[in-house]
Formats: structure tokens, sequence, C-alpha cells
């Protein structure tokens, strides 16, 4: 059992993050999910909140705003030996192979709490407010665009205050 995970976090623009972490949580479309090291694969689609990585005893959140996410096992490599090899031997001699989670999250957008700063956030909240006007006059065709920029608005003025108070790496 490994006692890591890879956590991967990308968007369209570039990588946000590659990192050994203990745990991971995520909001989902069906409800926010937590993944230890050794868990089951699977994809979700991601939806607007934080995702918050653990890495000895520190939360690195992130607000993130759709796309989907990843769970798959990939071979480790060895400690020594044949490079790139990842079978290990078993004290019965049995020869298995070894393997790590990953957690690929794959988001429309993502950004750490820290680049959240108060001038920021009022500037999101005015964007916000901003954009609800426009789509009032707006047909259905600027509709998808509005919304999407409404929603990355308030993602990040939800997240950097449930953040404000608490500790989190930078």
């Amino acid at each position: 059992m490994s006692k890591q995970l890879k956590l991967k976090i990308v968007t369209p623009e570039r990588l946000i993050l590659e990192e050994d972490v203990d745990q991971v949580t995520f909001p989902t479309t069906e409800g926010e999910l937590t993944v230890l090291p050794d868990h089951i694969p699977l994809i979700a689609g991601l939806s607007s909140g934080d995702v918050v990585a653990v890495a000895n005893g520190e939360h690195m959140p992130w607000a993130v705003v759709g796309g989907f996410v990843e769970v798959h096992p990939v071979r480790s490599p060895s400690r020594g030996g044949t490079a790139g090899a990842s079978e290990y031997q078993t004290s019965n001699g049995v020869k298995e192979e070894k393997y790590t989670t990953e957690v690929l999250i794959m988001a429309d957008f993502a950004e750490h709490v820290s680049e959240l700063s108060d001038a920021a956030i009022e500037k999101a909240k005015a964007r916000a407010e901003e954009l609800r006007k426009q789509m009032e006059n707006k047909g259905v065709v600027d509709f998808e665009h509005f919304a999407a920029e409404l929603e990355r608005s308030l993602t990040r003025v939800r997240i950097a205050d449930k953040w404000r108070t608490k500790k989190y790496r930078k």
C-alpha cells in the first residue's frame, strides 16, 4: 500500500500542480469526494468549489470551476534495481507490481486561494453583479458565456471567503 497519491491539477492553459499528497477532496456533480491512496479507479464530473489537498498535515486549497476528475493506478518506479521496473518480490517469493494512485483534475478554471487577494475578490464581486445585469438584456446565444463567467466569479468569492480565516499552505 502506498502512503501517498500523485495529484495533478491541469487547466486548458497550464499545469497548475503536480505533487505527492496524503489525500485530496474535490466537488463532483454527485457530491464531495475524498480520495486516499489505493482508491478504486473512477471518472467523475467536477463541479464548482474547492479542491483541498492535504500533505504532511498542511491544507492546499484551490478554487475550481467545471471539468473532470480521473482516479487511476499508475506504476510506481522501483527503489533501486532496474530503472523503470515496477515489480517487487514479497516474503513468499511472489512477484507483485507496485502501483500508486494518481488523481488527475482537469478543470476549466483553477486558482490557488492565496492568489485570491481582497482586491481580486472585490473585482470578482463587481464583475458578477455586472454579468447578472448583462444576462438580463442578452439573448440565448450569449447566455452560456455569461453563465460561465458568473460561475467563475462567484466561485472565487465563495472559496476566498471560506478560506479567509483558515490556515493553508501557500
